[in-house]
């Protein structure tokens, strides 16, 4: 074995999940050639392997060193010498012709032989693909071995794709999903697209929702939030508090849901079974009407008891769908009919409800279309049905239209209504656990924080989606995060991940959370984090068989997140017009983009 071409050296101290290894002096050169390939010895992250037997240990190469020694020699001369060492982590082992497996079952002892990890060696870890694997790049350290990620692990045990901005994100996230929508032919995603950069990257095989997209528009209904989510929207109430006007706002919304309860095409409810929180259609503005013809009525009667419909000085009924509030005689001021309504509670939040109902930002969320009220033609389940189940197998919800103080409570709203469509269908044969789903984040550290300390951010969508790390898998949920700060995402999240995709990251904080998360003994390989090449990245975790160095497959098209191209363009000389910027200024005072690719292909 010592004369095998593989042959490193010997074993000089062992731990737990680490041991020493001295290099041969016999070893002719530090970058030998087998198989008609090179290698190189002691590459921090490259693998070892400790042969006994019919078992094979393996381990990753954690630090290299050059120790100074003193030696003496018959002639009692002292000599000075150089011998090579290796510090190696400890990760799995192989056991006859059984398949490579995490953990040690038996340690290696002083003077074990170490080898190097070839090609063909590696090609037993990593064993055949088969149909429960995806392919996602080369093995660094090969070039042409292929890395591949047990799906349903990846998936279903959650994911994390993470690096610094630039580093390769995108396109690992579009090369997963290319992978996924080309071997799985019943396979479903549904993207959080906070940006619009991925349309381009799947033109012909995604189904795009935007906000103001005249084929394919983005409608959130506002009454499939919940009483806290709406309540909080519409009039600022903090979840929790329940004051005199929030009991009335509560119960004037379970009163409109249970007009409408007769008229919807899912099928009508049973009164006793509504709340301020089931998903029934009602007419905002008719909401805001009644309000507002509360506290603004006059009446020919002081007594509160008696200031009904009845006894109202009206002078006309206004129209509740175009905002025009009820007609009523001035009160007088000397205590004579007519009187000032008695019931003036909801005053400020008839202000506020009227104000937001006059922002066209939220016309998506206030006026969805054909979901605005009650029908028997439309309903919550054909936007369900729109987001998941459409002709195409991924759906990107792209929110970059949405205002940013609504990221929240929009993304909080999605996925509670995509979550609760698979609890509530988990036994059907067309959903829930029949058939698995994917949800993808992008830029989730934005609105899934540590904590709420942005001014925009109270936690919706942070609540919704740790629902899913925590109980999704149950009812064929699973979740992937994309971010570029980790260590700003929220800790529920990350201590649920079972793979992380950590491609390359600068700041100290966002590896420090990576080797919070990653095995103990393979803190030598997140160590190469700063280090990583573009579209490399390190995998670790439950669907990876062994902690790798990949680099990822190039996704042409690529998502629309690359740099913009500064030396073509400023070589170039452009033409000055006084009414160039009069379209950017549309877009300001609109708050919205018109993507042109996306009505090249017909999808605005």
């Amino acid at each position: 074995m010592i004369k095998d071409t593989t042959y490193l050296g010997k074993v000089t101290n062992v731990s737990a999940m680490e041991l020493d290894v001295l290099v041969s002096d016999e070893i002719p050169s530090a970058a030998p050639i087998i198989d008609g390939k090179q290698y190189r010895i002691g590459q921090i992250g490259t693998l070892v392997r400790i042969p006994f037997g019919n078992i094979n240990l393996y381990g990753v190469v954690a630090s290299v060193s050059n120790i100074e020694t003193m030696e003496d020699l018959k002639s009692n001369k002292i000599v000075m010498r150089y011998t090579r060492h290796l510090k190696v982590n400890l990760i799995g082992e192989k056991i006859g012709k059984r398949k490579f497996q995490t953990g040690i079952g038996i340690f290696p002892t002083i003077d074990d032989e170490v080898h190097l990890v070839i090609d063909r060696d590696l090609q037993e870890i990593y064993g055949e693909s088969g149909e429960d694997y995806i392919e996602i790049g080369k093995h660094s350290s090969s070039g042409y071995l292929p890395v591949s990620l047990d799906i349903h692990k990846l998936i279903l045990r959650h994911s994390a794709i993470l690096g610094s901005t630039g580093s390769g994100k995108s396109n690992t996230t579009a090369v997963i999903i290319d992978k996924i929508l080309n071997k799985y032919q019943g396979s479903r995603i549904v993207l959080i697209d906070i940006h619009g950069e991925y349309f381009s990257a799947f033109p012909t095989t995604a189904k795009s929702f935007r906000i103001n997209c005249s084929s394919s528009p983005l409608y959130i209904p506002f009454w499939a939030m919940t009483f806290d989510e709406l309540s909080f929207f519409l009039v600022s109430r903090q979840e929790g508090s329940e004051r005199p006007e929030d009991k009335r706002l509560r119960e004037e919304i379970v009163k409109l849901k249970k007009e409408n309860k007769d008229h919807m095409k899912s099928g009508s409810v049973e009164d006793h079974l509504i709340t301020a929180d089931s998903p029934i259609p009602f007419d905002l503005r008719k909401l805001w009407y009644e309000i507002n013809r509360e506290v603004n009525a006059t009446y020919n009667t002081a007594k509160e008891s008696e200031q009904n419909t009845e006894n109202e000085e009206l002078i006309s009924e206004g129209d509740y769908r175009k905002l025009i509030p009820a007609r009523f005689k001035d009160y007088d001021r000397s205590n004579r009919a007519p009187f000032k309504s008695k019931n003036q509670t909801m005053y400020a939040y008839e202000k506020k409800i009227y104000s937001r109902l006059l922002d066209n930002r939220f016309d998506f969320m206030f006026n969805p279309g054909p979901y605005k009220n009650a029908s028997m033609e439309h309903d919550l389940d054909e936007i369900i049905r729109s987001w998941i189940s459409n002709e195409q197998r991924l759906t990107i919800l792209d929110l970059s239209g949405v205002p940013f103080e609504l990221i929240d409570i929009s993304v909080g709203l999605l996925t509670r209504l995509v979550y609760d469509s698979m609890f509530w269908g988990r036994d059907e044969i067309y959903t829930g656990r029949k058939r698995p789903l994917l949800l993808i984040y992008e830029e989730a550290h934005k609105y899934l924080p540590k904590n709420e300390s942005n001014s925009h951010i109270f936690g919706y969508a942070r609540k919704g989606v740790e629902r899913i790390f925590k109980e999704g898998r149950k009812f064929g949920v699973g979740a992937m995060i994309v971010s570029q700060r980790p260590s700003e995402v929220s800790d529920t999240i990350l201590s649920q991940l079972g793979t992380f995709i950590s491609l390359r990251l600068t700041n100290s904080s966002d590896q420090n959370t990576i080797k919070a998360s990653a095995p103990n003994n393979m803190t030598s390989l997140i160590d190469l984090l700063p280090s990583l090449r573009i579209g490399e990245g390190i995998v670790t975790g439950e669907s990876i068989k062994i902690p790798s160095r990949v680099r990822v497959d190039l996704h042409e098209p690529c998502p629309n997140s690359n740099d913009p191209d500064l030396v073509e363009s400023w070589k170039s000389s452009h033409i000055i017009d006084e009414n160039q910027y009069q379209s950017v200024v549309t877009n300001m005072r609109e708050q919205r983009i018109i993507n042109r690719k996306e009505e090249d292909n017909g999808n605005d």
